[in-house]
């Protein structure tokens, strides 16, 4: 019998962001029982009081029900075999799976051994990525490391730590906020003391409501959130200056073959920098039925196609955070794809050996 895919979380933040001290909390959480918490080291994390037994291969059972692994070698064995836990029942029950990054960890492997894999596509589904940022450290974080500055554009969710040691600094938080927004508009921002007693409610930022088992794609997608924003913005730092959040639109419905090109030309070509990209497309084969995409960089979820549209908007919108693309260059390729008026239809083989020179572009 099919099951739905188990919901996994991506739990990253720099080195000193609080991290673990959110960690420990997710292990305490009744309401986070039956969740895998999937861990580089068991030293770093507080989970004694918890223990019930340790297992074979790295797995600690919890006295809630959850679970505790660490990461045996490659992350795809440890997900692979908490499938086959379940399926043999040696796991009752599995309702999420949280993976903690290293703190200097680029979290795009992780998203690709979700999204990427054809075993573990089959039972996982990426829910979203959530990160920590130090107030005190985190502007001088993003200066001096571009792996924190990556880590903010990936995520869903940003989890603001340490406020209560900056309470008389609120210009400070508000410059940090601010900032992160010109990173990532699109990320919903909490402090700690938000989501105390809700710990359960950050790790549900996906597609799908768990709840009502329906698609919440303005949710997910949060275009809005783009359409309000300085796009060209560009932050004084070197690091922020290569991240750039923007939006792409169309009204007509696109013929699939097109979009097809348009999304395996930008990811073969560009796809290293093509840090997130989601979006709902209006294809001409079912204009009714929408088809919902997900990529972090090369890596794409299957298309998801929808019963419907969730509300009265129909258009083709597209959300994407890269690095050293410029979005007019991501505008103008889609549209030489889906046959603008003044936009030839490229030639693929031109355009592979150079992705700029799109014929009949006017603008």
């Amino acid at each position: 019998m099919a099951t739905d895919p188990i919901p996994v979380s991506i739990l990253t933040g720099f080195l000193g962001s609080g991290k673990t001290t959110l960690l420990n909390r997710l292990l305490k959480d009744p309401d986070l029982r039956d969740t895998a918490v999937i861990i580089n080291e068991f030293g770093d994390v507080g989970i004694d009081h918890l223990l019930v037994e340790q297992s074979s291969d790295g797995v600690i059972e919890l006295s809630d029900g959850c679970l505790c692994c660490t990461v045996r070698g490659e992350l795809v064995d440890t997900l692979a075999d908490l499938i086959d836990r379940l399926q043999t029942g040696r796991i009752k029950a599995l309702r999420r799976v949280v993976i903690e990054t290293t703190g200097l960890a680029d979290p795009a492997p992780v998203l690709h051994a979700v999204m990427g894999h054809p075993v573990l596509v089959q039972n996982y589904s990426l829910d979203g990525v959530i990160v920590t940022v130090d107030v005190v450290n985190g502007a001088a974080t993003l200066d001096s490391h571009a792996e924190a500055v990556k880590q903010v554009a990936v995520a869903d969710r940003i989890v603001l730590t340490k406020t209560d040691l900056c309470e008389s600094e609120q210009d400070r938080i508000g410059a940090l906020r601010q900032r992160l927004r010109h990173l990532n508009p699109g990320a919903e921002q909490f402090t700690a003391e938000d989501i105390d007693g809700k710990l359960a409610g950050l790790f549900q930022c996906g597609l799908y409501d768990p709840a009502t088992k329906t698609a919440d794609v303005a949710g997910w997608l949060r275009a809005d959130a783009y359409d309000h924003d300085d796009h060209h913005h560009h932050d004084v730092n070197r690091h922020d200056s290569r991240i750039r959040a923007f939006t792409v639109t169309e009204e007509t419905p696109i013929e699939p073959a097109a979009l097809d090109m348009f999304i395996d030309l930008l990811r073969s070509g560009q796809g290293r920098d093509l840090l997130r990209m989601k979006g709902i497309v209006s294809l001409s084969d079912d204009p009714a039925r929408p088809v919902v995409l997900h990529g972090v960089q090369e890596i794409f979820h299957p298309p998801a196609r929808l019963a419907g549209w969730p509300d009265d908007d129909h258009r083709t919108r597209l959300v994407l955070i890269t690095r050293d693309i410029d979005p007019d260059y991501v505008s103008r390729l889609f549209a030489a794809f889906v046959g603008k008026p003044g936009v030839d239809t490229p030639d693929r083989a031109a355009l592979e050996d150079n992705p700029l020179a799109i014929p009949g572009y006017s603008g």
